[in-house]
């Protein structure tokens, strides 16, 4: 019997761990190596070892109706979208009404996570434990590793030749905290992501000139949609999705490209994708083509070469006198406390997760990796529902296939992401499919049919509406009480 859990993070996926531990009767106990909860929405004015970083202008990309705890919604009055100070406000207020800070251990680093040497009986698992120089070791019966995937910087130097070079400053966006410092450079930005791009926009009201370099090029969407609403609750519907997996591929690809370009031609500003039909997560952008149209941000390709003061793009094109260079080249997720790697990369050092969450070669399924996937929805809804499932398999409430079987739906997955994504984005899902998949399993997902017979109005919003966090604490284990009443008033808190 799964009793004691060790939850590695005290982020929002570690946050939404403990306390649906707390909900089926088990003892988490969370490991935090920084001082407080919120993990990458704790801003420091300098970059932590070992800790995801942020710059001091982050905002959501996601509006609150759709990012929430879903049985905690914002309060009305918070905007549609926040700063990052905002949001952790909320993550602590969510940590005190659910009373999850007193089974958290701050300043604890976790240095090993290793099987207990009669795992293969008892499924438990020996976590090593640093604070204050001390070194401890404990006994679970499961982990729930929610330790993030933005916190180790991918530096790809190799893919720049004559880096080394370069006489200016370079660095990753990780170190980024504010644009005051770079005033009057000439800056050159690469990769076009969202920090990218935001951090690009930023420095465009400083610098004499940035330029922004992309190998594959973006979609850009704006968080304002149609008639001001917020993005996210005009697209994430049940409705949309069930379109979408009706039409044809080629008509859904149009309808795609159309869609995308309605507010402005992604070629005519040079952010056109290379694969257009590729459902790449976009890049949440309201200023970019205003800026690019002020000439203040000027697109570039790839990189072709550095020299000592000037850069080599592909298409021939040189920029001199470049000061700084910001490499927004994104993260590689790295799990150094794990004994055994392979447990978690267990194939082309690829991340390979039944359900994305569960490592499937575990002699007893105790393993859990949290907030691991990219979808369009947010993160915060989707480790709830991760953790909600992972611990009903730690209890053995919810059957898990024979391994063979596992490993054959990772592989037909994976096959559609890479036909869907493209090859750079392997974390990548749908989300309401996603959602719905874990939510079946536990019998969570909310039933449109049933809901028209007994309540006619709440299915029309579940349906055709947002497809908000509440919908998953609507119905079965776990239900909240309150799912209903937000649902329906989901669109005044938006207008508030």
């Amino acid at each position: 019997m799964v009793r004691r859990v060790a939850v590695v993070g005290a982020g929002v996926s570690g946050l939404a761990a403990i306390k649906c531990c707390l909900e089926e009767g088990l003892e988490p106990t969370c490991f935090e190596r920084s001082e407080d909860v919120g993990g990458l929405w704790r801003y420091t004015d300098q970059a932590e070892e070992g800790r995801a970083s942020i710059y001091r202008t982050v905002f959501t990309n996601s509006c609150k109706e759709m990012m929430c705890y879903p049985d905690f919604p914002f309060p009305d009055d918070h905007p549609n979208y926040m700063h990052n100070a905002r949001l952790q406000h909320y993550i602590c207020k969510y940590t005190e009404h659910f009373n999850l800070r007193r089974h958290v251990q701050f300043k604890t680093l976790v240095t090993k996570v290793r099987k207990h040497p009669n795992f293969s009986v008892t499924g438990q698992w020996e976590v090593v434990t640093q604070r204050d120089g001390k070194e401890e070791t404990s006994v679970f019966d499961a982990v729930m590793v929610c330790s993030g995937h933005h916190v180790y910087p991918n530096l790809p130097l190799a893919d720049f030749p004559g880096i080394q070079k370069f006489k200016g400053c370079y660095f990753h966006s990780r170190e980024y905290k504010e644009p005051e410092k770079f005033r009057g450079k000439k800056v050159l930005v690469v990769g076009l992501g969202n920090s990218g791009s935001d951090i690009a926009v930023e420095l465009s009201t400083v610098a004499s000139q940035v330029y922004l370099s992309s190998r594959s090029g973006s979609w850009v969407m704006s968080r304002v949609w149609d008639n001001g609403y917020p993005w996210d609750m005009l697209v994430i519907t049940r409705f949309w999705t069930w379109l979408g997996n009706i039409l044809p591929r080629a008509l859904s690809d149009w309808l795609y490209v159309r869609g995308m370009n309605r507010y402005f031609k992604h070629e005519n500003f040079g952010l056109m994708p290379l694969n257009k039909t590729s459902r790449k997560e976009p890049v949440f952008n309201d200023d970019l083509p205003s800026r690019i149209a002020c000439g203040v941000v000027v697109m570039k390709p790839n990189v072709k070469e550095f020299r000592e003061t000037s850069v080599l793009f592909q298409d021939g094109t040189v920029q001199d006198d470049v000061d700084v260079v910001v490499f927004a080249t994104g993260y590689s997720y790295s799990y150094p406390f794990m004994e055994d790697d392979s447990i978690i990369k267990s194939r082309d050092n690829e991340v390979t997760l039944y359900k994305g969450i569960l490592p499937p070669q575990l002699e007893k399924p105790t393993m859990a990796v949290i907030g691991l996937v990219q979808s369009l929805g947010a993160i915060i809804p989707t480790a709830d529902l991760q953790c909600r499932w992972a611990i009903k398999v730690f209890q053995g409430q919810c059957m898990l296939p024979p391994v063979s079987e596992m490993m054959d739906d990772i592989d037909e997955k994976m096959g559609k992401k890479l036909k869907r994504y493209g090859n750079s984005t392997t974390l990548q899902t749908d989300y309401i499919t996603y959602m719905d998949e874990l939510a079946s399993a536990i019998g969570v997902k909310p039933s449109v049919l049933k809901l028209l017979l007994t309540d006619p109005r709440l299915a029309l919003e579940v349906f055709f509406g947002p497809c908000s966090p509440y919908q998953f604490r609507l119905m079965g284990p776990g239900k909240w009480s309150g799912a209903r009443r937000a649902i329906l008033t989901q669109w005044d808190r938006t207008l508030q």
